[in-house]
């Protein structure tokens, strides 16, 4: 084996030229794999790693950016259909900041930056429509800052302000919504994009805002205050027919089972807003209001008469009608006596008091609001199974009935003056159905059947698999085993050959020696070759023959048998 080893090497052409059919496929499809995997190797090493550095820009940006990235001399790849551009891994960040600085990219629509450089001379009309493009722009991108937006485009319809009210007019605007793929905005989300854009706009009121997706479905329809029942209303109801239903499935799970009982509930939802305004009469009455006042004037002569000379003549002499009194003469109580009335012409001499008292009735003012979304009316509907009694489906009675009719009642805080309704009915769930499944055997059911026909693809690739493995091995191994086999089964082969022609022109004659000179081999022996016995004798007398007739082939013979024994 070693020296077969070393003449291929020694001669690889030559030992190529030696193999079978199987080992020329088997050392091909190996030489193919190695080229394979060292060229693979060498793609993997010396190619550069590449990162995202734009996705989704528009033509006029991805444009822009490439020449930019050309002039920079920097390597980048297109991929995802032209929406992704790619740059190395190591020059992302260093990439951005310098298209960054370029203004680079500019986005779908320009914003406020295109008044950063208002020349000089502008007039007011090219002033306000930049302001106006600033404004669409602005808004635009604020809305493409959510995640199932796109793009947004926005218009607005700004008229000229007038000084007459009669005259005025009110803005209006329209939006246009490019969503992602896969991608639907609720109610509340359309919500806030109106709002957001009729907020930007000075007297813009969300009515006038008209909001639509690249398929031109009407996305604001259902927010209009004359379009019926608006989306979060629908919500609403639904939340609360769901908040009851899942109450009573709760309820009435641990009698009949999770999947025994069926519960349906409609609301009806009062939306209006009343407000209401009531005044009651009482039949008493209370203090409402009380005021006194008191008035006095002092004594003496008064200036009084007619104004004139004669009423502005200064006052007469004054008599003092006693004598006052020193610390050596006190007064004696005669005197005092004689004050007193004196002194009772200085007091006040006129006095008056009024006052007031007010009564009104008992009353009570009453204001009442009415909350919104209070719930008129309730119908719920209960569809319950029949329960397994001995293997057996029974009804219920009407006595279970009546306590399940009375448990829902109380969940849902049934009232009779609004027009609650609650009903239960007992009926069977597809019996039939479920006890055919039951009387099945096993190798029978469907989940069975199921799980056989998505194993066999995988037993028969499995069986496809070791068969190509075997083959492979018995390729591989046993190529040279059986050229060996066919160079050391020779000599026997002719052998036999011979015993047999011998036999022939013992038994036959002359004729049998044709034969034999003629063929040689087994495919020319006559159907009725009798084969000598296997003995020692036998054998040797028939390798010296051949040995004489083809000494060349014998000597070749032994020396394959002197390689195999080392």
């Amino acid at each position: 084996m070693a020296t077969t080893t070393a003449a291929a090497l020694q001669d690889p052409l030559g030992a190529f030229r030696q193999m079978n059919m199987n080992q020329r496929f088997t050392w091909l499809a190996g030489l193919a794999a190695l080229i394979a995997l060292v060229i693979v190797t060498l793609m993997w090493t010396s190619r550069l790693d590449y990162q995202v550095l734009y996705t989704n820009l528009s033509e006029r940006d991805g444009g822009a950016v490439i020449g930019e990235l050309q002039k920079l001399n920097i390597p980048y790849r297109i991929t995802g259909g032209g929406a992704v551009i790619e740059v190395p891994s190591a020059q992302v960040y260093a990439t951005r900041m310098k298209l960054a600085a370029n203004g680079l990219p500019r986005g779908a629509g320009v914003g406020f930056e295109v008044l950063d450089n208002e020349p000089m001379g502008t007039s007011q009309f090219v002033e306000r429509i930049n302001y106006q493009r600033a404004l669409e722009g602005s808004l635009g991108r604020t809305i493409e800052s959510l995640s199932a937006v796109q793009s947004a485009t926005v218009h607005l319809a700004i008229p000229k302000p007038s000084v007459f009210l009669s005259e005025a007019e009110k803005p209006s605007a329209s939006v246009l919504l490019k969503l992602y793929p896969g991608r639907v905005l609720s109610g509340a989300q359309v919500a806030g994009i109106v709002h957001l854009v009729s907020s930007a706009v000075a007297g813009l009121g969300d009515k006038n805002v008209s909001v639509v997706d690249q398929d031109g479905n009407l996305l604001t329809s259902g927010q209009r205050a004359d379009s019926g029942i608006q989306p979060d209303q629908l919500m609403y109801r639904n939340t609360i027919e769901q908040q009851y239903r899942k109450q009573i499935e709760a309820l009435l799970a641990p009698l009949v089972g999770n999947e025994g009982v069926r519960v349906a509930v409609s609301a009806d939802i009062d939306f209006a807003k009343t407000e209401s305004s009531s005044v009651f009469y009482g039949q008493g009455h209370v203090l409402s209001q009380q005021q006194q006042s008191t008035n006095s004037s002092g004594g003496g002569t008064l200036p009084a008469g007619v104004p004139g000379a004669l009423s502005n003549q200064p006052p007469g002499g004054v008599t003092a009608p006693f004598v006052m009194g020193t610390a050596s003469a006190p007064l004696t109580p005669q005197q005092l006596t004689q004050i007193t009335p004196s002194l009772k012409t200085l007091a006040p001499t006129a006095a008056s008091s009024s006052a007031t008292t007010n009564y009104d009735l008992d009353k009570t003012v009453s204001h009442t609001q009415q909350p919104v979304g209070s719930v008129k009316r309730l119908s719920v509907s209960v569809l319950v199974n029949d329960q397994a009694k001995g293997g057996k489906p029974v009804p219920l009675n009407a006595a279970q009935l009546g306590q399940m009719k009375q448990l829902v009642e109380n969940a849902i805080g049934f009232d009779a003056k609004r027009g609650d309704t609650v009903s239960i009915v007992n009926m069977p769930f597809t019996a039939a159905q479920k006890e055919a499944e039951k009387q099945l055997p096993v190798w029978r059911q469907p989940w069975i059947w199921d799980g056989v026909r998505q194993a066999v693809p995988y037993v028969i690739a499995l069986i496809l698999g070791l068969m190509a493995y075997r083959a492979m091995r018995k390729a591989a191994s046993g190529g040279g085993a059986r050229r060996r086999g066919e160079a050391s089964a020779e000599p026997g082969e002719a052998a036999r050959t011979a015993t047999a022609g011998g036999g022939a022109q013992a038994s036959s004659g002359p004729g049998a020696g044709a034969d034999q000179s003629a063929g040689g081999m087994p495919g020319a022996l006559a159907p009725d070759t009798v084969h000598l016995s296997n003995t020692l004798e036998s054998d040797a007398a028939i390798s010296r023959e051949l040995v004489k007739q083809d000494p060349r082939r014998a000597a070749q013979v032994v020396k394959e048998w002197l390689s195999d024994g080392q």
